[in-house]
């Protein structure tokens, strides 16, 4: 008979293995509810909670962010534009989305330059686009199906209104997004209030880890669920589902997307098509305010050796007679935002970009809406270029020719009077396109003088290539034009986003 010593070594391999197995297995998601190595997409006639976990500084996969912006990088981007497919196709099932709802990126600020999150918002930018939205466009029961889903970002309350940022004259009540700290108990309020109408859907929630595993903690809790959820972050690839029946238990659905996307900016299925700026839409326009020159008085607080360029957001309308509305960009937006790096490459040369906060809302006539396309239209651009993302806390106003908004947007941006002071820097800067004309020609009658020219305040319905160009330089005299376009042929642009 041999001896225990002689079997302790295939005994030993054999007891590795089968441990090395059982921590491949719980890796795989030990926690879930749901046993299979592939879940079947959730059922439409269930409340699914749908929970994307988006990249920051402290929870990511390496190199999905970039350490100085703590925005996605080129390989954080390709990741988002893969995931919304997987999200489409493998956890709804094709089907489409009932809301989305994304962190609001003031809330959580990061590096010690305090930028916003915009990860949450970029990650789940695609995966808006492949879903499809019915609204109303008149009083007469018109209506528009565009591709294109709202994003939900708004403040929750004046608690959990960051410091900094512009009080709303309300706040909106259907189109909140989440609070990187729940202040108040906000986020488990709008979970509770999406699981207690019992509507079966698809409710999709887009923020760093942090927010989503609290979330789903006090979800489990607050409807004593019992739920075995994960303790720990695992990856950006992980999609976390509770599906509630109407009648019956809920249960956890976890799903590994096992994407492994390239480090290299997206390439887009096709090339878009380029056209030349001709002035068509808004004829060429250049004026000058300097010092003692027709009685110009370079005002005493204006910011020196400054350029910004101030472009319109994405496409936002299907057609040219739609009024269709739903604070997104369509999917031809999704063309124009992901080549818009290529498309300006040689022809500004920005250190930073710049945009209104996409918790801002508004009101459409017929429901609300968090407007987040000025801002997720030159996100990719920081991303490939690796730029510091601000974003401006002001409100648009309710009608563009307001003088006092005009007055109070452009002294944020041209000014220190708010203690943005922004001389010295090359800004791009996205904005809402009936906005843009008066904040120049606020900016331009601040320096007085006779008999100079304004700019015609309408921007064409069509014009989303235009560029604006505002200089001033080491004496703060003046200069505007809009020399510059984008380049990009609009009407070219397909009607459904890209797909990867």
């Amino acid at each position: 008979m041999k001896r225990f010593h002689e079997f302790k070594k295939p005994y030993l391999v054999f007891l590795t293995s089968l441990l090395m197995l059982s921590l491949s297995i719980c890796t795989s998601g030990c926690y879930n509810d749901d046993t299979t190595s592939t879940p079947s997409p959730l059922s439409a006639s269930n409340v699914n909670l749908i929970f994307v976990v988006s990249p920051d500084l402290d929870y990511q996969a390496s190199g999905d962010i970039h350490p100085d912006t703590a925005n996605l990088t080129s390989q954080g981007l390709q990741r988002s534009l893969l995931m919304a497919t997987y999200l489409k196709q493998q956890v709804l099932g094709k089907k489409n989305v009932s809301s989305i709802y994304a962190l609001s990126p003031m809330t959580h600020l990061q590096t010690e330059n305090n930028y916003p999150d915009m990860a949450a918002i970029g990650f789940i930018q695609q995966f808006a686009l492949l879903n499809q939205i019915t609204l109303p466009i008149d009083n007469t029961g018109g209506t528009y199906t565009a591709n294109s889903y709202p994003i939900n970002t708004a403040y929750a309350s004046a608690e959990s209104l960051p410091s900094g940022v512009m009080t709303p004259s309300k706040y909106c009540p259907d189109c909140t997004g989440l609070d990187f700290s729940n202040t108040g108990g906000s986020n488990e309020t709008l979970a509770s209030g999406i699981i207690n109408k019992k509507i079966p859907g698809y409710y999709v929630f887009s923020a760093p880890w942090e927010t989503i595993s609290a979330l789903l903690d006090s979800i489990n809790t607050l409807y004593g669920y019992n739920l075995n959820l994960p303790a720990t972050y695992v990856s950006p690839n992980y999609v976390y589902a509770i599906s509630i029946p109407l009648s019956g238990s809920a249960r956890l659905v976890t799903y590994n997307s096992k994407l492994n996307p390239p480090a290299t900016y997206p390439e887009l299925p096709s090339p878009v098509t380029s056209t030349q700026c001709t002035h068509e839409q808004q004829p060429y326009f250049r004026t000058t305010r300097t010092g003692g020159v027709n009685g110009v008085v370079v005002p005493s607080n204006i910011n020196t050796n400054q350029r910004v360029y101030i472009v319109r957001h994405a496409e936002a309308h299907p057609d040219t007679e739609s009024h269709f509305e739903d604070g997104n960009f369509v999917g031809a937006g999704q063309w124009r935002a992901l080549s818009l790096p290529s498309a300006l490459r040689g022809k500004i040369s920005p250190n930073m970009v710049y945009s209104i906060d996409p918790a801002q809302w508004f009101s459409t006539g017929f429901f609300n809406v968090s407007y987040v396309r000025p801002s997720l239209t030159v996100l990719p651009y920081a991303i490939a270029n690796n730029l510091p993302y601000n974003l401006a806390s002001i409100s648009l106003g309710v009608d563009p020719a307001d003088q006092a908004v005009a007055q109070k947007t452009s002294d944020f941006f041209f000014t220190n009077r708010y203690g943005t002071n922004l001389s010295n820097q090359t800004v791009l800067l996205a904005w809402e396109s009936g906005r843009i004309k008066p904040i120049i020609n606020a900016l331009l009658t601040s320096y007085g003088g006779s008999n100079l020219p304004l700019l015609p305040t309408n921007w064409p319905h069509t014009d989303y290539d235009t560029i604006w160009t505002v200089t001033l330089d080491a004496q703060g005299n003046l200069t505007v034009d809009n020399e510059l376009c984008e380049g990009i042929d609009s009407e070219s642009l397909p009607v459904s986003a890209p797909q990867f």
